[in-house]
């Protein structure tokens, strides 16, 4: 299926991209570790089913160092013995943050209690920050069949330039 618009070509569209670019950089530049923030982004992506969000961040993720066999394990990170614990506390947050209408608690105490165990203030407000806008990434990209295996490493940061 063709994607339905381009949200790269339209003006209104591409003013809010900016902005919305501008935020992520905020997370990006952020305390949070970047392997979290690509491991965080991809497992939201996997449950959104956003081709262009999972091209994306596995891209970005190898192109920082990334290990391949982590990357592949991260839809099963709860079977794998190669994520830390604070790794496994924010990709828990990024689950239930994107499933919130899954469970009537949302993010539960015991997966809140290991993030706050794991990460400062300034790393929690980036890992929220970014449940969420990844959460809206992914809602854009899906709603307009913005599909993956285009993007190139790199794409994001020249955009913002």
């Amino acid at each position: 299926m063709d994607a339905r618009f381009n949200l790269f070509e339209n003006e209104l569209a591409a003013k809010f991209a900016k902005r919305f670019a501008n935020a992520g950089l905020v997370i990006h530049q952020s305390p949070l570790p970047r392997t979290t923030q690509e491991l965080v982004s991809l497992r939201a992506s996997q449950i959104n089913g956003c081709g262009w969000c999972i091209d994306m961040h596995t891209k970005e993720a190898t192109a920082a160092g990334e290990d391949a066999a982590r990357l592949h394990l991260v839809a099963a990170w709860r079977e794998s013995t190669v994520f830390t614990e604070a790794e496994q506390a924010a990709l828990a947050l990024a689950e239930e943050g994107t499933r919130l209408a899954d469970a009537h608690e949302g993010v539960s105490d015991g997966t809140w209690a290991l993030v706050r165990k794991h990460y400062d203030d300034d790393q929690i407000a980036a890992l929220v920050a970014l449940v969420a806008l990844i959460n809206a990434a992914n809602r854009l990209a899906v709603i307009v069949h913005q599909k993956g295996g285009s993007y190139e490493a790199g794409m994001f940061a020249a955009a913002l330039g």
